[in-house]
């Protein structure tokens, strides 16, 4: 069975840093892109910015300059370093990632439970 597992959430004040991880477990044969989602109250859950195996990522406007993703492919493992943040970045973040259950299995997409960040003006 395959687990995501995020950690890292919690509250901070305007212009803070925090640092999210995401670590993939149970069988595992493989993970293309990795990404991190963020839903607000209200809001529809959105793309924050997603990685490949290769390391070439993509951001939303919103975390352009400001959030770094990265992952380490040997410990199944995604990063999202997030700087000057702002009360509009407060949502649950969730670890989403491509991946093969079995060995010639197809890849399928998992969710993790999500890490509420917080930020306070």
């Amino acid at each position: 069975q395959v687990q995501l597992a995020e950690s890292g959430g919690g509250l901070v004040q305007a212009g803070g840093s925090l640092s999210l991880s995401c670590v993939a477990s149970g069988s595992n044969f493989g993970i293309n892109d990795m990404g991190w989602y963020r839903q607000a109250p209200g809001k529809q859950r959105e793309l924050v910015a997603v990685i490949t195996p290769g390391g070439a990522a993509n951001y939303a406007d919103s975390a352009k300059g400001r959030f770094t993703i990265s992952r380490s492919n040997a410990n199944n493992t995604v990063f999202l370093q997030m700087t000057s943040l702002r009360p509009e970045d407060t949502a649950v973040y969730y670890c989403n990632a491509d991946l093969r259950a079995t060995p010639r299995g197809r890849y399928y997409n998992y969710w993790g439970q999500g890490t509420q960040v917080t930020v306070s003006s």
